[in-house]
Formats: structure tokens, C-alpha cells, sequence
């Protein structure tokens, strides 16, 4: 099977990410999509396995297969966490949706260290292009400023949300480059250390419900082991007759 087409034929949730989710896009915004697709249960029966994720086929576009997906969100990946939170859903089928209705189970105080070691590396990465270029790429600021307002208020709430609402316009001045970088560099400061003082009383749990998590991937699995599909012939008679297993 090809990877198009499982992001074609097996898509179980789409939406659209970047600065049109966070409510930052401006007229020459891309669109970019991103989405999970559930790949056929046979085909982990093979020696080949399906890939855990395919660019495209459309531009901007990426796709996770639904265990890897699982897999990042449980270490509180911010990508696929905000992911999970887009407010511009395309699709979503029953599997997408119970995905969505698990939203809060990934959701715990690890956050705190990956939105946190994700924000340091790209202040690091902005301070270079200072040093190097006497400016930072200005739209990179306005994003880590974003992430880390958004970590914050996640971690103060227990709710991640990712449209910057009434942030929009001093978030937009700084990329437009009308922010002084000494300006940008305290407000960075000033949000990191109210994201570590918001962790000592966050109403998020210490861990993810990973059981409860697995439970729906196995749920899922399963569900997908006993489509008709052209995968694996009489596959579907050895699962419905439960021999799987018996010799």
C-alpha cells in the first residue's frame, strides 16, 4: 500500500495547524494540514510495516499513523498536543472523534519540561541569528512567545488552548519587527518563569492516563483486524473465529 494512500483511504482526523489555528494567519499565510490516519491492521502482519508517517500528498501537508501519534501525545510532544487542540477541524470520523474525546488523558504536568526544553532550544537558536545577523528571524519570536503564553496558561488551567485570542496584535508587531529584541528577550524571561511557578499548583496530573490511552489504540486495532479489506485473504475469518493464536 502506498503512503498516499493511506492518508487518503484511512484518515481518522484532519485540521488545519500553524498561524491560521492560532488565529495569527495574515493574507500570504500558508495552510498547513495535519492529520492522523489508522493504517489496516493486517498490515502489521507483514514483514514491511506501514510507515509511522507520510508527508503529503498535498502541500504543507503531514500525517502521523494513529499509534505513533499516541505515542508522541503521551510524551507531551507540543506539536502533536496542539494537534489534538486545533480549533479547525476537516475531518474526523468515529475513531476521530473518540481521539478528540481523549484530548485531557495526554494532558499532564510532563508538559511543563517538553513545551519548556522546546522553547530553550529555539531561544537559543534566536540568539544566534542575533549574534550573527544583529536581528532574530522575527516570526520565530512571535511563535516562541506563543508556546510559551500557551504552556503557561495550560499548565495554570489544565487546558490547552492554542488560539492567541486578544494576543493577536502584539504577537503580529512583534513579527513585524517593531519589538525591540532586549523587549522580547524579558518577555520570554517573565513567561518562563510563570509557566515554572504555575507547574507547583497545576491541576494536572503528574502522568498521562497511558492505560486508558491504550485502551483505545487496542480498541481500534482490533476494530480494523476485522474489516474486509484486500490486505491479507481469509485474515478476516481467522480473527472472526478467534484462532488467532491457537494451534
Amino acid at each position: 500500500m502506498h503512503p498516499e494512500t493511506l492518508v487518503r483511504d484511512h484518515t481518522i482526523y484532519a485540521c488545519v495547524m500553524g498561524s491560521r489555528a492560532f488565529g495569527l494567519a495574515t493574507d500570504g499565510s500558508d495552510t498547513d494540514r495535519r492529520g492522523v490516519f489508522l493504517a489496516p491492521t493486517p498490515l502489521f502482519w507483514r514483514f514491511d510495516k506501514p510507515p509511522t508517517h507520510v508527508e503529503g500528498p498535498q502541500e504543507e501537508q503531514f500525517s502521523w499513523e494513529l499509534e505513533r501519534f499516541c505515542e508522541l501525545a503521551l510524551r507531551a510532544n507540543p506539536n502533536i498536543l496542539e494537534c489534538l487542540h486545533s480549533p479547525l477541524v476537516e475531518y474526523a470520523d468515529d475513531t476521530g472523534r473518540e481521539l478528540l474525546a481523549l484530548r485531557e488523558a495526554f494532558l499532564s504536568r510532563q508538559a511543563h519540561e517538553t513545551f519548556t526544553r522546546y522553547a530553550l532550544g529555539q531561544r537559543k537558536k534566536l540568539e544566534a541569528d542575533v549574534r550573527a545577523h544583529g536581528a532574530p528571524r522575527w516570526k520565530h519570536a512571535m511563535h516562541l512567545l506563543r508556546l510559551l503564553a500557551s504552556a503557561r496558561d495550560l499548565l495554570r488551567t489544565g487546558r490547552l488552548t492554542i488560539d492567541v485570542g486578544d494576543r493577536r496584535e502584539p504577537l503580529l508587531a512583534v513579527k513585524r519587527g517593531e519589538v525591540p529584541w532586549p523587549e522580547i528577550e524579558s518577555r520570554m524571561t517573565r513567561l518562563a518563569g510563570e509557566a515554572e511557578q504555575a507547574l507547583r499548583h497545576s491541576p494536572l496530573p503528574a502522568e498521562p492516563d497511558r492505560r486508558r490511552v491504550e485502551d483505545f489504540l487496542t480498541r481500534a486495532r482490533r476494530a480494523s483486524a476485522l474489516q474486509p479489506g484486500p490486505y491479507d485473504e481469509g485474515v478476516q475469518g481467522v480473527v472472526g473465529a478467534r484462532r488467532v493464536g491457537q494451534r
